[in-house]
């Protein structure tokens, strides 16, 4: 029971015994130190922790030599090819045989910080999503009397150039209804099935290959061991299409983009930690998003090209988080890359 609980934690928790050696870590651990339990258990501290910051072990020496609870902030821990921040906490415990061990929480900062902002951004988005959908609804009811008006004006008319001017506005206020339906997003729940991701990925290469004549290199990098996933194939398709064609117009008619699969673990989304998320990568090789626009790309109406509505991001937003799922967005010139993360496991449903 205890160490199913201590799994489900986001904290990273090890137990060393009083010689240091470690006893026990948790699966948030084993993300956190990047290797197995199995080559993890029975090494010494001074091992795992020889390339990281020396106070990791100095604290850990000092709160089983004394006996006493320690807390330090803002420790680097380094592991492979990466270093991260880190907040460490020390407890000295006693086992059933009187022997003295010590209880070690890591947790990473930077990463408490992602979570934070993750949930200001969400936030963010739905109150702007309820804005706009306030706004489309006030708009649709004088817009469908103006349509109504106008077809009946135009049975009152005989004369073809005056039908002309009716035919207009009859078309416009379609057009207008038609734009105010995308600002409103989504109409229905998702319908979730087992669904294999990369069926959703290989059908939108499939319709963008066929738009873009070749001009477009689009290069995948699949993991084959992801499991399938419950979610509605055509919202999924819709979401990735919207993100890979916006990377399409980002290039400008030439260049190379990037679908790329593969599992995380221990991800957490709106509070929420996920055990197994599928992570899909979709990157370009164009001139990357203005820093000004980086927090206001997936909100509607907000586009950098003159020619666009703004709605295409946003539609994407919507659909992935009726999936629970979460959209991210980094870019520098050269390498601008959207990640969806959606959760594999059955709370998915």
């Amino acid at each position: 029971m205890h160490k199913r609980i201590l799994d489900h934690l986001n904290s990273a928790i090890l137990l060393f015994d009083r010689d240091l050696n470690l006893a026990y870590i948790n699966t948030s651990g084993e993300v956190l130190l990047a290797d197995s339990a199995n080559q993890l258990l029975g090494m010494n501290a001074s091992e795992l922790f020889k390339t990281s910051e020396p106070a990791l072990l100095a604290n850990l020496k000092l709160s089983l030599a004394m006996a006493e609870p320690l807390l330090d902030r803002a420790l680097t821990l380094n592991r492979i090819g990466q270093s991260i921040t880190i907040t460490f906490s020390a407890t000295p415990l006693t086992n059933e045989k009187g022997q003295p061990e010590v209880l070690v929480e890591l947790l990473q900062v930077d990463n408490h910080l992602r979570i934070s902002k993750e949930e200001q951004l969400l936030s963010q988005q739905n109150t702007a999503r309820l804005l706009v959908r306030g706004l489309a609804h006030e708009i649709k009811n004088p817009l469908g009397g103006l349509r109504g008006a106008a077809q009946l004006l135009d049975l009152e008319l005989v004369d073809p150039d005056l039908k002309e001017y009716t035919g207009i506005i009859i078309a416009e206020s379609d057009r207008l209804q038609g734009l105010m339906d995308k600002m409103l997003g989504p109409n229905k729940l998702p319908n979730k099935k087992p669904l294999n991701i990369h069926e959703v990925l290989e059908r939108v290469r499939q319709l963008v290959e066929a738009e873009a004549n070749g001009n477009i290199s689009i290069l995948c990098d699949y993991d084959p061991s992801i499991p399938d996933l419950k979610a509605d194939k055509d919202q999924l398709i819709q979401a990735v299409l919207n993100i890979v064609r916006n990377a399409v117009q980002a290039l400008d008619g030439a260049g190379v983009i990037r679908l790329k699969t593969r599992i995380k673990r221990n991800v957490t989304i709106g509070r929420k930690c996920h055990k197994l998320t599928v992570k899909i990568d979709i990157t370009d090789n164009g001139p990357g998003i203005d820093a000004g626009m980086m927090n206001q790309i997936f909100y509607p109406m907000i586009t950098g090209r003159p020619e666009g509505t703004g709605l295409g991001l946003s539609i994407a937003h919507s659909l992935i988080s009726q999936h629970n799922g979460l959209i991210e967005c980094q870019s520098e010139p050269g390498n601008t890359t959207f990640t969806i993360l959606l959760p594999i496991e059955s709370g998915n449903d």
